[in-house]
This record gives C-alpha cells, sequence and structure tokens, in this order.
C-alpha cells in the first residue's frame, strides 16, 4: 500500500509520473504495468478535461497518489468554488498559478481547509517552458530567479504548502523559504534524454541534491520500451542521490 504521507523534503525526493496521453485505457494499462515502480501520478489538463473525475478514481483504486496539475488561475470566487467541486476527488496535491495573486490563494486555501478531504495547495511560479526571451513577450523583465522567488516567497505567504518552479531555481528557493515548502520540479531529464519543449532541465540526480521534495517525468518514462525499469532507474538514482546528501 502507498501510504505514506505528503511531506517536505525530509526522506528524500519522490517521483511523480507525468500521465499525459491521449487515451485512459492506454494510461491505465501503463500504470498496471509499471505497478509498485512508483508511487505518485500527475494528471493534467489534458486527461481531466477529457475523462474527467472517474478517472481519477480509476487511478487512486490503483493505490496511485493523485497529483492534480489544473493550475487554476481566476477571481478567488471561481477558484475557491473549483476547489470545493474537487471535494469529492481522490486528490492529494493542487496546482493554482501563482500569478493569480494572494487573495486567490488564500481563497483557495480557506475553502480547502473547510473539507474533509485536505489536498495541498501547490503555487506555480513560471512554466519550464518559459525563458527569458519568451517572459520579455509577455511584457515581463528577467532575471527568471528573481520572479521565481518573489511570486514563491508570495504563495508561501498567502498559506500554500508548496510550489512548482524548474529545478534551476531550486537552491534559491531553499535557502530563502527554508526546509518547510514542497518544491515540485518538473523538467527534469536522465541524462541522455530529449529534453522536448522544456527550456530549463536538470537531472534527477542534480534536482534531488539541489533540494526538490518531488520531481516530475513524463516522456522517458511514457516513451521508454520498458517503463517499469525506467521508473525504477530514475528512483533508484533518485535514492542515491540522497544518500549523498
Amino acid at each position: 500500500m502507498k501510504t505514506e504521507t505528503v511531506q517536505a523534503n525530509q526522506t528524500g525526493c519522490e517521483l511523480i509520473l507525468a500521465l499525459d496521453m491521449e487515451e485512459k485505457a492506454e494510461a491505465l494499462a501503463l500504470l498496471d504495468k509499471i505497478d509498485n515502480g512508483l508511487t505518485w501520478v500527475k494528471v493534467g489538463l489534458q486527461m481531466f478535461v477529457r475523462w474527467g473525475p472517474a478517472f481519477l478514481k480509476q487511478i487512486a483504486s490503483r493505490d496511485y497518489r493523485i497529483f492534480l496539475d489544473l493550475k487554476l488561475h481566476d477571481i478567488p470566487n471561481t477558484v475557491a468554488s473549483a476547489v470545493r467541486s474537487l471535494a469529492h476527488c481522490p486528490v492529494e496535491m493542487l496546482t493554482l498559478h501563482a500569478s493569480g495573486g494572494p487573495e486567490m490563494l488564500e481563497a483557495a486555501r480557506k475553502e480547502r481547509d473547510k473539507l474533509s478531504s485536505k489536498p495541498k495547495i501547490i503555487a506555480v511560479t513560471v512554466l519550464t517552458s518559459i525563458n527569458e526571451a519568451i517572459l520579455g513577450k509577455i511584457g515581463l523583465q528577467g532575471p527568471i530567479e528573481k520572479r521565481v522567488h518573489a511570486m514563491g516567497e508570495m504563495a508561501v505567504n498567502a498559506g500554500v504548502e508548496g510550489l512548482v518552479c524548474s529545478p534551476l531555481e531550486l537552491s534559491i528557493l531553499r535557502e530563502n523559504l527554508g526546509k518547510e515548502p514542497l518544491l515540485i520540479t518538473p523538467g527534469i531529464r536522465p541524462s541522455g534524454s530529449e529534453i522536448g519543449d522544456q527550456k530549463r532541465v536538470m537531472t534527477p540526480s542534480d534536482a534531488a541534491q539541489s533540494g526538490s521534495s518531488f520531481i516530475v517525468v513524463g516522456r522517458p518514462i511514457l516513451n521508454a520500451v520498458d517503463p517499469y525499469a525506467a521508473a525504477t532507474q530514475i528512483r533508484d538514482e533518485l535514492a542515491k542521490a540522497h544518500s549523498l546528501t
């Protein structure tokens, strides 16, 4: 049984599989094949919009823990209502955009606190697909590290339990925010993997040693000839990195 509690980076960095696939049957078959190769699954906007809450229950019935990555971003009342609407779903972590501001984040947290199920509220800082050139095109000036730090500090002060950031910002966030916040890092690529549309990337071992609580990996596992072996190799790398810290 996968019954560990969600904690900050105290027992080492954990792997989350980004289940970014088209077909529900294919995704569930993959999870059955991986089985105890991992504990956590990230369900993003693509699959949640298509398959809905019932899909989350099918994942949970296989004893996986769910990180629901919807990146909610709207007026405070609307986001709070969305959090309330997810109360019946087996979700342990839920993402909102930090750029929605402290009032939105606080509204989400307060609504979550009323629920019997209490998913961790995780604020997304700057997407790992964005670099400073793209940041400038949307009217925001870099450097990215300062923007991530400012957004992360604001979100933690608003009461969120964790942040999504690129692995390149882990050190500055740990230095300034301490050990408590969960730091979840996409943009992880094992050595030799294609980086795809990610701009700010790091290996699993380096991310773990830099202070990541969870790494999110998708294509290097989903596209592997043996997904179980790929997931196990990454988890072994994380365990080795933890033993060195």
